[in-house]
């Protein structure tokens, strides 16, 4: 076997250095957007539908044993076309209505590109896993070229969450010989889980319902104006004027 020289040794370094930073800027320019999204989102609506996010990037070495259990010789070409999963990002939200709110964010950004939807929410795996999988295309700028970045998002309410990180724990405990009992039990929780994520969106929609009479309710006292027993109703411009105070 040829040894590898000094320069080629440090031109391979090079090269992964480079490799990796593309996918920590595309996790880092998705973040900015994320928090970005977060605050608008909270001061139009005084609502954030983002609980909290974690970023993850795969290390050379688990990349490595990825491309063998695929079969796959290394190159910086077949890492980038059988490996879609270098960089994540994990949104977790409240409540389901959330989840679908975030895809639509992201398929309003221009820039980005959706590559693939997994819908694990609407159509589970076997064990009861759900959450929904994106595939986003971000572009990187880097200092001599532009890289279009395959990022996957994944976004799922806290009980999803909460269901996925003890089922990887139990997995992890058993050596993935899970007893099937314990299988049983897991696909049961996961089903509570679901059924709980259907509860709470329920109640808050009820709440969001009331939420929207009471302000209908409170722009009708506003719309008129009572003296000596005589009804009045204020100018068309007052109104628009207190109409703008009260979104903002």
């Amino acid at each position: 076997m040829n040894q590898l020289t000094t320069t080629e040794i440090k031109r391979f370094k090079n090269e992964l250095t480079r490799f990796m930073m593309m996918y920590k800027f595309a996790l880092d320019a998705l973040e900015t957007r994320v928090e970005i999204l977060k605050e608008e989102f909270q001061l139009l609506h005084d609502y954030n539908p983002i609980e909290h996010t974690k970023y993850r990037l795969k290390s050379p070495e688990s990349i490595m044993r990825k491309l063998y259990r695929k079969n796959v010789g290394f190159s910086f070409a077949n890492v980038r076309a059988e490996i879609k999963d270098i960089a994540g990002l994990r949104i977790t939200c409240s409540f389901l209505s959330d989840i679908y709110r975030i895809q639509e964010m992201f398929e309003r950004q221009s820039d980005l590109k959706v590559l693939e939807i997994k819908d694990y929410i609407k159509h589970p795996k076997p064990n009861g896993y759900q959450s929904l999988h994106l595939l986003l295309d971000v572009p990187v700028y880097m200092s001599d070229r532009l890289e279009h970045v395959c990022v996957e998002v994944q976004v799922r309410t806290i009980a999803m969450d909460f269901w996925a990180s003890l089922e990887h724990k139990i997995f992890y405990k058993y050596n993935q010989e899970v007893p099937s009992r314990l299988l049983n039990e897991l696909k049961e929780a996961a089903d509570s889980a679901s059924a709980l994520d259907k509860q709470m969106e329920r109640l808050h929609r009820e709440i969001e319902e009331i939420k929207e009479k009471q302000s209908s309710e409170e722009m009708d006292d506003l719309r008129r104006i009572i003296i000596n027993n005589q009804q009045f109703s204020l100018p068309p411009a007052l109104l628009q004027l207190l109409e703008e105070q009260q979104d903002s």
